[in-house]
């Protein structure tokens, strides 16, 4: 979550509530109930068992707020976190089977600025890649076992950052500075990159890496952006899009392929990442729910029981002893997997990631 762009909680808050209002009609999926050991949360189509603690995580490591998840194509697990500050050597990227069970962990690299992680398939092989922000400023792509095959720093070329910035480590925030956060893929084998902390640009990058432009910037909406944080290619329509997550506007806002704007989608609060698998949609929101939407992009299920108590208890995030099982606190990222489960990771101090199985 990090910066709230100069507003108080209280406009986001308020700004969430007048959006969510827009989507008449739209199902408040809140329900939370308990079956022996198992809560499950959602109605219809849409119930989910939850576990709240699914991945397995070894007793020598520790999570540092959990950013992002993301499923290769065997079913495993990857799970970024920031990483700590103090501990160099300490992994920011823990992989699990298909069970939760520890495989591996890499990514010392990224410790303290751990953010954005997407699987990718090219060719016979898969590889990752990493946004990483703060003080690491910096873009990767790294084999399954973590061996870098690129890195890229600031795209100077696009002539939108400070002097030396593609050589600057400070943690300095500001629209002339780099600090990426997510990345979404091109069918034409590149990438587009989110400046979600930085710039609040979208780059577009080619198939080797090579900046090629970007769009976007701060401002109002309907083009640009205040934080620019995820983003995703939609190809469930007749034509692809991209779609991009003005968070701190609590806004979708889509765009062609080649950047040029084409609308909004109000009624977040927050709305963080994307996802997409068939037909459906998938949005993690930062103020404790996870929405799924139909292909017109309407609201058929909100995950949000957590929502209340966010309300009432001040600084949530960082007491774990208050939280409840069935409820959110601040999604950050969320995936689909193959089979249509979805894994949530939260913004939170002692990082938590949950597994939804589609009851």
């Amino acid at each position: 979550m990090n910066e709230q762009s100069g507003h108080s909680r209280r406009d986001f808050v308020c700004a969430g509530i007048a959006g969510a209002a827009a989507l008449v009609g739209a199902p408040q999926v809140v329900t939370a109930s308990r079956t022996s050991d198992e809560v499950i949360i959602g109605e219809g189509e849409y119930r989910f068992r939850v576990n709240h603690a699914w991945p397995q995580l070894p007793d020598n490591y520790t999570w540092q707020t959990t950013h992002g998840v993301s499923v290769d194509s065997a079913g495993n697990l990857y799970v970024i976190h920031m990483g700590h500050g103090d501990l160099t050597d300490h992994p920011t990227i823990f992989v699990f089977d298909n069970e939760g069970r520890f495989i591996r962990a890499f990514g010392e690299q990224y410790y303290g600025g751990g953010h954005g992680i997407e699987l990718r398939q090219e060719g016979t092989d898969e590889f990752i890649y990493v946004a990483g922000y703060q003080h690491i400023k910096t873009i990767a792509k790294l084999t399954l076992s973590g061996e870098v095959v690129w890195e890229r720093n600031a795209p100077m070329e696009s002539g939108v950052y400070l002097a030396g910035e593609d050589k600057d480590r400070t943690k300095k925030r500001a629209r002339d500075r780099f600090a990426p956060t997510n990345f979404a893929f091109a069918d034409d084998g590149g990438f587009w990159l989110a400046d979600g902390y930085g710039s609040y640009r979208i780059h577009r990058y080619d198939k080797d890496a090579n900046w090629l432009s970007c769009f976007g910037g701060p401002g109002e909406g309907q083009g640009t952006f205040d934080t620019a944080h995820g983003l995703w290619l939609d190809e469930r329509g007749n034509e692809p899009q991209l779609v991009v997550t003005d968070r701190a506007h609590h806004t979708l806002q889509t765009f062609t392929t080649e950047g040029v704007y084409k609308g909004t989608i109000s009624g977040f609060e927050m709305p963080a990442n994307i996802d997409v698998r068939e037909d459906l949609m998938l949005v993690p929101e930062l103020f404790g729910k996870v929405t799924l939407l139909d292909e017109a992009n309407q609201v058929v299920a909100r995950l949000d029981a957590g929502r209340p108590k966010l309300d009432e208890e001040s600084d949530l995030r960082r007491n774990p002893e208050k939280w409840t099982d069935g409820e959110f606190i601040h999604p950050h990222d969320a995936c689909f997997s193959a089979d249509g489960d979805i894994f949530v990771a939260e913004w939170v101090g002692s990082g938590r990631v949950t597994k939804l199985t589609r009851v």
